[in-house]
């Protein structure tokens, strides 16, 4: 597990001393397809006090959206023009990735960004645009899942910066080293995605450095996970997040009061508009 001054122990103070952090979350679609508008809305968004950016990471998306960018090129391009935020993609389907060009691209992205990337991981769905089913990717959910285990093994063992020797059921890495290693030691801070009442994700969790929870529809929803980590993590001492993606309008308190560490403002794609980002943007993350 990754220690980083942005983590906390659900239910308790995070660093930022007000037991909550924020973030702007949004898929880079159409309007927000443009690397350079999103960039852009990176730096406002660190000069309007914000925590974090993060972006979905999405090859293809249901009508009517018809633009899609790459958020990996777009973190780059926002690792560059930033100090402070904490970046990444939220989340990205791991089967649907070389594990061994996503060990590179993580350590690649964390050094330009001085340290400042969390990767957000889970099993991705073909429902909302045959992500999968139209690439000839695997669509069985928990081949995806046996999937997205082993990967992880695979790059926490690149972030090591030792040889990696891993011949598993899906991928194989021969001797390879990966350096240089990330700035975050000893690597990346990995959160898990997963849907609510479904242990799984949070026993995956577990092993990393937090739990994103997501269709949230109601706090003790938080409350209810925060318990649960807390007794699957009854014997550890390093820090854990617990992020909770929510509406511009909702209020955030009873999640922190539920356990949240992260609050991520969600911008879905219906009726996704640049003007309506930009003015939360900058009203700022009080609450």
């Amino acid at each position: 597990m990754t220690q980083t001054a942005a983590s906390s122990e659900p239910g308790q103070t995070s660093s930022a001393g007000l037991g909550l952090r924020s973030a702007l979350w949004f898929p880079l679609f159409d309007e927000l397809a443009d690397p350079a508008v999103a960039v852009q809305l990176a730096v406002e968004a660190e000069e309007a006090g914000w925590d974090g950016v993060f972006l979905w990471d999405h090859v293809n998306w249901r009508d009517p959206v018809q633009r899609v960018a790459d958020p990996w090129i777009v973190l780059a391009a926002m690792a560059a023009r930033t100090e402070r935020l904490r970046l990444g993609p939220m989340v990205t389907p791991l089967a649907r990735r070389r594990p061994v060009k996503v060990a590179r691209e993580t350590a690649t992205l964390d050094q330009l960004s001085g340290g400042r990337l969390t990767l957000g991981v889970g099993l991705g769905s073909d429902r909302f645009g045959r992500e999968f089913s139209g690439t000839g990717d695997e669509t069985d959910d928990r081949l995806r899942a046996a999937m997205l285990d082993e990967c992880l093994d695979v790059l926490t063992a690149a972030w090591s910066g030792e040889e990696v020797h891993h011949q598993g059921q899906h991928y194989t890495v021969d001797g390879i080293r990966f350096l240089p290693r990330p700035v975050q030691q000893p690597g990346v801070p990995v959160w898990v995605a997963g849907f609510p009442g479904n242990l799984k994700p949070l026993r995956r969790a577990v092993r990393y450095d937090g739990f994103f929870p997501v269709n949230l529809d109601h706090p003790d929803q938080v409350a209810e996970i925060s318990e649960t980590l807390a007794k699957l993590r009854q014997d550890a001492t390093s820090p854990f997040d617990l992020a909770v993606g929510l509406s511009p309008d909702a209020d955030p308190a009873p999640y922190v009061a539920a356990g949240a560490t992260w609050r991520l403002v969600e911008f879905g794609p219906d009726d996704l508009r640049l003007d309506d980002v930009r003015a939360v943007l900058r009203a700022g993350p009080s609450w």
